[in-house]
C-alpha cells in the first residue's frame, strides 16, 4: 500500500525551534506513521528522552493511531502550542534537573 506523503502541523516549527533554543536535540517522525508522535526529543547524553506529539491548536486532536499508541502505554506528551512546549519544558527541568 502507497503511503501519502508526511503532513506536520502548521505550529511544528515554532515548536521544534523553542526545543532546539533550549538546547534539546529533536527529531521529526512524522514520516512514521502508525500512530508514532511527531518529534522524539532528547537532551544531554540521550539519558533523557521523551516522546511528543504535536497538534495545532485547539482543533487538532489524536487519530485512532495515536490514540491506540498511547493506550499502548507509550508516554508520549501532547502539545499544542511554543507556550504549552515552554511549559512542558519547565515540568522536565524540575523531573530531571
Amino acid at each position: 500500500m502507497a503511503r501519502r506523503a508526511a503532513k506536520i502541523d502548521a505550529n511544528q516549527p515554532e515548536i521544534v525551534e523553542a526545543l532546539l533554543d533550549n538546547g534539546y536535540r529533536v527529531r521529526s517522525m512524522a514520516s512514521a506513521g502508525d500512530g508514532f508522535p511527531d518529534l522524539v526529543v532528547g537532551h544531554d547524553d540521550w539519558s533523557f528522552v521523551r516522546l511528543v506529539e504535536v497538534k495545532n491548536g485547539k482543533r487538532g486532536r489524536l487519530t485512532g493511531d495515536q490514540i491506540k499508541f498511547m493506550d499502548e502505554g507509550w508516554p508520549v506528551d501532547v502539545v499544542r502550542s511554543t507556550f504549552e512546549i515552554q511549559a512542558l519544558m519547565q515540568e522536565w527541568r524540575k523531573q530531571h534537573g
